[in-house]
């Protein structure tokens, strides 16, 4: 209850293999968006040749998802990942321009994300925040598990339910920074006034980081309670390789949450459109991408056309 897993072996310049990549991908995604700048052609080559490596990431982060997470969900995505950036790069490669929005987005993502995952004081700061916050949470249900340092050493972040129970502790991933850095990267890339994309941070940063808190203490009481320790539950658990004391935490973090989360990033994302539509330039490309068919989402979501803008005059 990590994005970016620890790889075992060996480093390079302090760093795993993984890390080293992520970096990678960062920088190439800011230069290939910085080259877009100045020449659009050049910019075509470099980030369809970045979203092939991104697709690599993709396949390398794959097993820590699916077989040390055990989590269907991001299993399934980070696969699915690898097919649709290999498949986003042909397609800047052809020439479909409003995609070179979504890779300065992407690389603006990762600028915010993984910086903080990687200075340890941020991480700590951001950590035990969270574990602090999500305890009140779970006091003000009724519980009052043990609240001590976990496994990681110096940080104040497990909840201990008893010797009988299954105690969990906050991680990175748990800060709901992942998907703050996303909205944020949508937001910035696109152009659109200062104050709309501050008003739409506005909305979504806070609401992502409550629904989070709440997420954390239901993973929580429910795995510390035993809520879903029972049939059929365990049995399916059990087929994904997870212990039947681990089952009631597998079906609450990587079931029950990540479905939520998805509808959760839905509504969020309706919210913020509504301040800056420009945004759904860029959502019907990721539906394109995904589904090889083109959307107009301006009547889905009953935004207005007329604040609308494509990269051309933008409005208040």
């Amino acid at each position: 209850m990590n994005f970016l897993p620890a790889v075992v072996g060996p480093t390079v310049l302090g760093m795993t293999a993984t890390d080293l990549f992520a970096w990678v991908m960062i920088a190439a995604f800011l230069v290939g968006s910085l080259v877009d700048v100045y020449d659009r052609d050049t910019a075509r080559y470099v980030l369809a040749v970045t979203w092939g490596l991104f697709g690599l990431f993709w396949l390398a982060v794959f097993p820590h998802f699916a077989f040390e997470v055990k989590s269907f969900v991001e299993g399934g995505l980070a696969l699915f990942a690898v097919p649709a950036s290999i498949y986003t790069g042909y397609l800047i490669l052809g020439g479909r321009e409003r995609l070179h929005v979504l890779s300065r987005a992407v690389g603006v993502m990762g600028l915010v994300y993984f910086p903080t995952q990687a200075v340890p004081a941020i991480r700590k700061l951001l950590i035990e925040q969270v574990a602090r916050q999500t305890l009140w949470g779970i006091n003000l249900l009724g519980y009052d598990p043990v609240f001590r340092e976990g496994p990681i050493h110096g940080y104040m972040n497990y909840f201990y339910f008893g010797p009988d129970a299954f105690s969990t502790y906050i991680v990175y991933a748990c800060t709901g920074i992942g998907s703050m850095a996303i909205f944020a990267g949508l937001i910035v890339a696109v152009e659109a006034p200062l104050r709309r994309k501050l008003k739409s941070l506005a909305i979504a940063i806070p609401v992502i980081w409550v629904l989070n808190i709440v997420r954390n203490v239901f993973v929580a009481v429910a795995a510390g309670s035993g809520w879903f320790a029972m049939e059929p539950v365990v049995t399916v658990a059990g087929y994904a390789g997870v212990e039947p004391i681990e089952a009631s935490f597998w079906f609450a973090h990587s079931v029950v949450s990540q479905l939520a989360s998805v509808v959760a990033l839905v509504g969020i994302t309706w919210l913020v459109v509504k301040v800056v539509p420009e945004l759904l330039a860029v959502l019907e490309e990721v539906l394109f991408v995904a589904t090889g068919t083109e959307y107009d989402l301006e009547d889905a979501l009953g935004v207005s056309a007329d604040v609308r803008t494509d990269g051309g005059d933008v409005r208040e």
